[in-house]
């Protein structure tokens, strides 16, 4: 509550001039989706405007911001960001970081733990595995990356599981179709039917920065503004870090 408070005392002070409801798009990264659930409905008792989020991987949210779907605030992976505002689809002024991520390793629950504690345990782990899984979003990119800097990129993609754009990787492993996942701390850690084994090794970790802005043709420009306000203040780092995320 007092949070809460804090935080719609704050957007007061921000934006005093603002008093019309509006409703607004957000088109966001999965990778914050179970902290921003938390943070939206905060947002929207403290200023009474209403959210309406969608959520998806990077690269995803990418091509359909380039293709000129609508929205007021577009959060995604840095690179992807950048390239919009290049392409003129997000007003630069705009740009803000959000949050970040490390990237986090799980199997089966209850399946054996396989050692993930330094680069060489972790390909021995990864080539022992019958399958593995990783997103189609920033940080299986990375993944992508890292495979073929150890050397087993052949190896891994022949057994590669599919995942669907925005699909949890750490369903995938529920499920059985997977028996090693990786993706965003923040998108494994609240799978059911997974053991999160931990983070990359810090010699192999990766860090991804969430970053938007506002797209140029947006229409609730101000409201949009105190949300991406709202969604970086202070009182909102705590929520953030419950979720296995770090302010940006």
């Amino acid at each position: 509550m007092k949070a809460r408070l804090i935080i719609s005392l704050a957007i007061t002070l921000l934006l005093p001039g603002m008093v019309q409801a509006a409703e607004l798009k957000l088109l966001a990264s999965g990778a914050l989706r179970e902290a921003y659930l938390e943070v939206l409905p905060q947002f929207e008792q403290a200023t009474g405007h209403k959210v309406t989020a969608a959520w998806s991987s990077s690269p995803d949210i990418q091509k359909r911001v380039a293709a000129g779907e609508a929205a007021d605030l577009v959060i995604l992976g840095n690179s992807g960001t950048e390239e919009l505002i290049k392409q003129g689809k997000l007003a630069s002024g705009s740009r803000i970081s959000f949050a970040k991520s490390g990237i986090g390793v799980a199997v089966r629950a209850g399946a054996p733990r396989p050692d993930i504690g330094s680069a060489d345990a972790l390909k021995r782990s990864v080539l022992a595995a019958k399958s593995v899984a990783y997103s189609a979003g920033a940080s299986g990119i990375y993944m992508a990356s890292m495979f073929q800097k150890l050397g087993i990129s052949d190896e891994v993609k022949s057994k590669a599981a599919q995942v669907k754009p925005g699909e949890p990787v750490g369903e995938v492993v529920a499920r059985g179709e997977a028996e090693i996942g990786f993706q965003q701390v923040s998108e494994l850690i609240h799978v059911k039917g997974i053991d999160y084994l931990g983070a990359l090794p810090a010699e192999l970790q990766h860090i991804t920065v969430f970053s938007g802005g506002i797209p140029s043709a947006a229409k609730q420009v101000d409201a949009a503004m105190a949300l991406a306000q709202f969604l970086t203040a202070p009182p909102a780092a705590p929520t953030l870090r419950k979720h296995g995320l770090e302010p940006g």
